[in-house]
């Protein structure tokens, strides 16, 4: 099994989208810097609905699926995750296989301490 991506889209209500991006946001930081599986994590904010609230959509790839495993039983995420309950009001997990990506083998932490 080759590389996992993972996609995930939140509902989170507008006046709470600041405290759950800043918390997305270090939850990426240290997944990528502690984590040798993870690969990629990015964030993105789509679109803002008009019911007062904001999609925000994580596009993360993972080495394999022990990877992955091992990022949800990460302390951080484990914060981040109980930290982030209480501000999302939906969330939609996709995993999918990657058949093509431009992401070596190996990537240098150096690059991602440089961000």
């Amino acid at each position: 099994m080759g590389l996992v991506a993972v996609v995930v889209e939140f509902a989170v209500a507008l006046d709470r989208l600041h405290s759950f991006l800043e918390l997305i946001t270090e939850n990426a930081r240290e997944s990528l810097r502690s984590e040798p599986g993870c690969l990629q994590f990015d964030v993105a904010v789509p679109s803002l609905e008009e019911d007062g609230q904001s999609n925000v959509l994580l596009y993360e790839i993972y080495a394999d699926d022990a990877a992955f495993a091992a990022h949800l039983k990460s302390p951080h995420y484990g914060d981040f995750a109980r930290q982030a309950e209480p501000l999302v009001r939906s969330k939609r997990v996709r995993r999918l296989e990657i058949v093509w990506s431009h992401i070596p083998p190996l990537r240098q932490t150096a690059d991602i301490d440089a961000k």
